[in-house]
């Protein structure tokens, strides 16, 4: 069998690197040289890894070749996107964004109180939380369509945390100071990851891993509603199911039958609301208003009916965000734990911002960078901790009801802080009625979207291990608790990825007819084999985690082979050909290892010969002077020209 290489000439390698690497005989034969990548010097290489690895954007393109004051603007522009659009802004969009910035307000309203209840935070605390961080995240956010302030998932995380070692009704001073410490520390964090470009971290949280977590949550979130559903007074602390449904049937005697027909007439009402505008996108309004009418209805009612058997918000405290920098806590035996809150609460957060954010600019093919999200989101929250607020960030639901209603700019944000404003300022004495009830039903509605079975299902039938990471996740938070779920489910994802470095896929390669390719035989039908030879692919870079690992793989295949030959009375094997496109990277301990394999090779009367090395690998195999052993005829551009010339050069021999 004849295979014709392509003879085009080949001027990229100087007389240096051809001597290096090629022969006489190839280029004779017209096989391509496969040439070193340019000379560099160890400080450019550094220097050129660290940009790919920190700065794979380029975030600095726009300064080239600028005037000094250009170059000033644009800095502003960087630090500070408000710069970028604020003098673009015109009044045609001044209606858009008040319309969407009210419309999330009568969503944000509600919410920022049942989230800080969430939290075991008294409700003033969430709509402090919902004035101050969206004014500051529309100076440095990029994002047109975030909606800011608190969710579900970091009110629950944070909660469970403290309240495992504190508790708000015994301590509420010290609950409040780790509260805003946590947020501190969870700014700090997000700033600092956005400053020193380090947001490849939170990708160690996968989307299993999230998915199993937020349905775990979401679980364990509705079951902890059930105190203000059912009118229970006294409750359990604890977050996994099985001491929550014992306190549940443990109180059945404070069970309140009208606090129940309320709240699950509510809750209908709110779900059905969901569904319609989940069918209907055009009508998003209705379960965006549903929360705010069911708070005002709800009020209305048990003003009317003035029970003592239904539990109610009582008195908030009217005025704006009083300081609490004071109340920042530094010392004692508690720190710890608010800086584990901190961090845990604000990878969370950071990546559901993130995430939300460029979801909606995906949608209107707009940038949005990571990084800056991740300074203006950590520096949201530092200045909130100052100002009597907790973890916030971008809200998937809000900002999905704020593209719905035509958002154009942040400014929504601005709109949506006004409009809490004037609630904190003249109408607080409003919610005093609001019962209890109404809150656990709106915080059920919120976080039952995050159960996506479907998802789920469809994790199981593409990825086995991506469906344990997230079932671990689930039952973690079930059963365990939220962070030790968490935990877990991050563990089983970074085995995965252990996994596959340390047992990276090979496969035996074969000769699709009519074509220079060669594909898998196990995938490929119409692949065949090439006599006299073996040619494996190798699909994972060479490290020392798995070197050893694809020695004994290799002579497994080449075992396996002489086994099927013997059988079938064919060619003997007399080339084993390494495929190299895949192998990114090479160290030492990969080195050694090929360079073992060719000498456990020709003790057999085997040749190895490599195809197809990339330009570092190709770099580090010249500079350890592996490739001398190989001698002259022992790499080749691609597996097709190899099998030509060899064979070309085995017809030739006596």
């Amino acid at each position: 069998m004849t295979l014709n290489s392509i003879k085009v000439e080949d001027s990229s390698c100087n007389a240096t690197e051809t001597e290096a690497v090629t022969s006489s005989s190839m280029q004779s034969s017209g096989v391509h040289k496969v040439c070193l990548p340019p000379y560099r010097t160890t400080f450019q290489k550094l220097r050129q890894r660290l940009s790919e690895i920190f700065f794979p954007d380029d975030p600095l393109h726009k300064f080239k070749n600028q005037t000094g004051l250009r170059k000033f603007v644009l800095g502003l522009q960087f630090f500070f996107p408000v710069f970028e659009w604020g003098p673009l802004y015109s009044f045609k969009l001044v209606r858009s964004d008040i319309i969407s910035g009210l419309t999330i307000a009568s969503l944000a309203i509600p919410q920022g109180i049942s989230y800080a209840k969430l939290a075991n935070l008294p409700p003033i605390i969430g709509l402090y939380s919902s004035f101050v961080p969206p004014l500051i995240y529309s100076i440095l956010g990029s994002s047109r369509h975030l909606a800011v302030g608190p969710v579900s998932i970091a009110s629950l995380v944070m909660g469970t945390m403290l309240s495992q070692a504190v508790s708000y009704s015994q301590e509420p001073i010290l609950y409040l100071q780790l509260a805003f410490t946590a947020t501190l520390f969870a700014g700090l964090l997000q700033a600092s990851l956005g400053f020193f470009r380090l947001g490849f971290i939170i990708d160690f949280l996968s989307k299993a891993t999230l998915l199993g977590f937020m349905a775990g949550a979401a679980v364990i979130v509705s079951l902890q509603q059930l105190k203000g559903l059912l009118g229970i007074s006294h409750f359990t602390n604890q977050m996994q199911i099985v001491p929550v449904l014992s306190s549940v049937f443990t109180h059945k005697d404070e069970w309140s039958w009208q606090t129940i027909v309320m709240g699950v007439s509510f809750l209908i009402f709110l779900l059905a609301t969901r569904q319609i505008s989940t069918r209907k996108p055009k009508l998003f309004w209705i379960s965006a208003a549903a929360p705010l009418v069911s708070v005002i209805l709800s009020t209305i009612i048990v003003f009317l009916l003035k029970s003592k058997t239904i539990q109610t918000i009582g008195h908030l405290p009217k005025g704006i965000n009083p300081p609490s920098l004071n109340m920042l806590h530094f010392s004692g035996p508690h720190l710890a734990l608010a800086i584990k809150t901190g961090i845990v609460t604000g990878v969370l957060s950071l990546t559901e911002g993130i995430a939300v954010g460029r979801t909606f600019a995906a949608m209107q093919n707009y940038q949005v960078d990571g990084n800056k999200e991740m300074i203006a989101i950590g520096l949201m929250n530092m200045a909130g901790s100052c100002a009597s607020c907790f973890v916030t960030t971008g809200s998937f639901s809000r900002s999905a009801v704020n593209y719905n209603a035509g958002a154009k700019t942040v400014v929504s944000n601005i709109i949506m802080a006004a409009t809490v404003l004037i609630t904190l300022l003249f109408l607080m004495p409003l919610f005093h009625y609001t019962p209890n009830l109404i809150l656990a039903a709106i915080i059920i509605t919120a976080v039952i979207g995050l159960i996506d079975y479907q998802a789920a299902f469809r994790l199981w039938k593409v990825d086995k291990l991506d469906f344990v990471a997230c079932l671990s996740s689930f039952f973690g938070v079930l059963f365990i608790s939220v962070p030790l779920g968490l935990a877990i489910a991050v563990g089983v994802s970074v085995f995965k990825i252990l996994l596959h470095v340390t047992r990276p896929n090979t496969n035996v390669l074969g000769y699709i007819p009519g074509t220079q390719s060669f594909q898998s035989l196990s995938r490929y039908s119409a692949a065949v084999r090439i006599p006299s030879f073996l040619i494996i692919a190798v699909e994972a870079p060479f490290y020392f985690a798995n070197s050893t690992y694809l020695q004994e793989r290799t002579l497994r295949w080449i075992r396996e082979e002489e086994e099927r030959i013997e059988v079938k009375k064919e060619t003997a094997i007399k080339c084993v050909i390494l495929d190299m496109t895949a192998v990114t990277a090479i160290d030492t301990s990969g080195i050694d290892t090929i360079c073992e394999l060719r000498r456990i090779l020709e003790k057999r009367s085997l040749k190895l010969v490599l195809a197809n090395p990339v330009g570092n690998v190709m770099e580090k195999l010249h500079n350890s002077h592996a490739l001398e052993a190989f001698g002259l005829d022992g790499l080749y551009l691609t597996v097709s020209e190899a099998v030509a010339d060899i064979s070309s050069s085995w017809k030739t021999e006596p």
